[in-house]
């Protein structure tokens, strides 16, 4: 039903699509995730604005540890899949850009290699407020966000050739893949020329 309806232009301003005024309960609850609990409601830039709520969210994430952080983040994938599709034929919009839920997915696979390096959970809360550990965030934001607007092969196929929630959140899912491994050769190469001088 939403293949057909074309995807808003994302250099203009657009209103969110709202909800349907018939949604059922658990329609209200999986709307509220997709537009990534109000993160993907402004009119200029959801999906920015949609991974700074990612980023946020993630933080007290990170904090349970690498394996929890890492099953929540592949479960994030996979229900994102029904999230997206169903939030999608509420819109009556195939990957609306104020559905935003693919990009807490992403922005949560790019944290993975921090989530690794973090340490024990014990020490994770004086440890993010260490200078490198602030940049190491950012970065792995601005990554993200290059690869999810850019869209180099495979994202911009995936983009455009998979249908349905799928569609949504695969392209988010392999940027999310590609800003990790960017991330994981910038952190590398830095770690050892600081540790080298």
């Amino acid at each position: 039903m939403t293949e057909n309806l074309s995807k808003p232009d994302i250099s203009k301003a657009n209103d969110c699509p709202p909800l349907p005024a018939n949604a059922s309960g658990l329609d209200r609850i999986v709307y509220w995730l997709g537009i990534g609990l109000g993160s993907g409601l402004p009119r200029r830039a959801p999906g920015t604005w949609g991974t700074v709520g990612g980023l946020i969210i993630a933080i007290p994430l990170l904090s349970l540890g690498f394996l929890p952080f890492l099953i929540i983040t592949l479960l994030s994938c996979v229900i994102g899949v029904w999230i997206c599709g169903r939030t999608s034929e509420m819109m009556q919009v195939h990957d609306d850009p104020h559905i935003v839920w693919d990009e807490w997915a992403g922005i949560w696979i790019t944290l993975l290699p921090f989530s690794y390096m973090s340490g024990a959970p014990a020490h994770f809360w004086q440890n993010i407020t260490q200078p490198f550990a602030i940049f190491a965030l950012v970065l792995a934001f601005i990554l993200f966000r290059f690869f999810d607007i850019l869209k180099p092969p495979p994202i911009g196929w995936a983009d455009k050739k998979v249908a349905g929630g799928l569609g949504v959140m695969l392209d988010d899912i392999i940027a999310g893949i590609m800003a990790a491994a960017v991330w994981i050769f910038i952190m590398f190469v830095l770690i050892n020329y600081l540790t080298s001088n």
